[in-house]
């Protein structure tokens, strides 16, 4: 099945430090493991799952999630 027949969707990640990551995939979850292939344990650690926003990337508009506050 090609990618292209998936939506995917950029996640912009806060982080504990006050920093904030970006990843990409078909779902929040999904983002986190394509993440942590490439990130450290310590960096993992670092991201709050539940705490991120939703970017569509045809429409490049932040779309805020429950939790977040602007």
């Amino acid at each position: 099945m090609s990618s292209f027949s998936n939506p995917h969707y950029m996640y912009l990640f806060e982080m504990t430090n006050g920093k904030q990551k970006l990843g990409y995939g078909q779902s929040p979850e999904d983002a986190l493991e394509i993440l942590r292939t490439r990130l450290s344990d310590a960096e993992m650690a670092a991201i709050m799952p539940d705490r991120y926003l939703k970017i569509n990337q045809r429409e490049p508009e932040i779309h805020p999630q429950p939790g977040i506050t602007s």
